[in-house]
């Protein structure tokens, strides 16, 4: 019995040592570096951006991540296209930038990014001098991963398929708090990314956009904010994963850009709303434990059925 005792309290000091002083307090693994902490605290940055003016962006964007860490949160995700505004037309290569310490532009991102993790929406060029609309995850000073949209509107009043190049990849990717998926406004109208991002592991799907408000009618709030809304809750239901969307405010080219950025629960639930038409810094605490709950009274991903979903897409596209 005191053998055993003695072994408890080893345990327990040395959980306390990584959990808070040896390794990072901010979302590392306990053991096997698998294992995310139980919490994850997030900030949404619904901001306002000036067209084609990357270096006061930039400015914007190392105030709100010094007002994020200063609030202790692990993660800040900032809306599409927020280096560099939304109705870029002919600006498109003169904001390109490639991420990486020799770029003036994401030295200083990925310097902040030691303190707390940046995903962030730029102009990506590629080697053959094609551009997309992009979003980058920073963590520790490195980039972890890159996405390109995947889906360009060219209806109503978007016009993004006569300047941007289609990125062809959805994929998630691993982060010191589990397996995150990133889309990017149209990206997640269609159901078919984050239905990719769920079956490739991703638990917490974080979403980027520059909506333009519209269908103003009698009700509370535009048509775009309640479709929007809905969706995302929907795949927080469907997918038994946490849901974060940013979405940029301010007035560009006469266009209005509504904020109201939202967090979901694997359940469904609301846990964080930031307000309309105004800037905001939005925070939500994420209890990553609530995966394993809502997973175990609702075994959705358990019983999905890429395979038959395959054969039959294999069938329809033969045709």
């Amino acid at each position: 019995m005191i053998q055993w005792a003695r072994r408890a309290l080893v345990v327990t000091q040395w959980i306390r040592h990584t959990s808070i002083g040896g390794a990072s307090s901010r979302g590392t693994a306990i053991f096997s570096g698998k294992i995310p902490r139980m919490q994850l605290s997030l900030a949404l940055a619904q901001i306002t951006t000036k067209l084609g003016d990357v270096e006061s962006n930039l400015g914007k964007h190392l105030e709100f991540i010094q007002q994020a860490k200063s609030q202790k949160s692990d993660l800040i995700v900032f809306p599409e296209l927020s280096l560099t505004g939304y109705v870029l037309q002919d600006l498109v290569p003169s904001v390109a930038h490639k991420p990486g310490d020799d770029d003036p532009i994401f030295r200083p991102l990925l310097k902040a990014s030691r303190d707390l993790d940046v995903m962030v929406g730029f102009v990506d060029e590629d080697e053959r001098h094609r551009f997309y609309i992009a979003s980058a995850y920073l963590s520790a000073g490195r980039v972890l991963h890159i996405h390109r949209k995947a889906y360009l509107p060219t209806y109503a009043l978007f016009d993004e398929g006569r300047f941007f190049a289609q990125g062809n990849a959805v994929r998630a990717f691993d982060t010191r708090f589990g397996r995150v998926g990133m889309l990017i406004c149209e990206d997640f109208w269609h159901s078919s990314p984050p239905y990719i991002l769920w079956l490739d592991g991703a638990d917490i799907l974080l979403l980027a956009s520059a909506s333009p408000g519209r269908g103003l009618n009698a009700h509370e709030k535009l048509e775009s904010a309640r479709w929007v809304e809905g969706v995302n809750q929907a795949y927080a239901n469907l997918f038994t994963a946490f849901v974060a969307h940013s979405n940029r405010v301010g007035y560009e080219d006469g266009v209005n850009f509504w904020g109201g950025s939202t967090v979901f629960e694997p359940g469904g639930a609301e846990i964080a709303h930031g307000p309309y038409f105004e800037e905001a810094l939005v925070p939500a605490v994420l209890d990553l434990g609530q995966l394993r709950r809502t997973r175990g009274r609702l075994p959705l991903l358990r019983d999905e059925r890429a395979a038959l979903v395959q054969a039959e897409l294999a069938r329809i596209l033969s045709k």
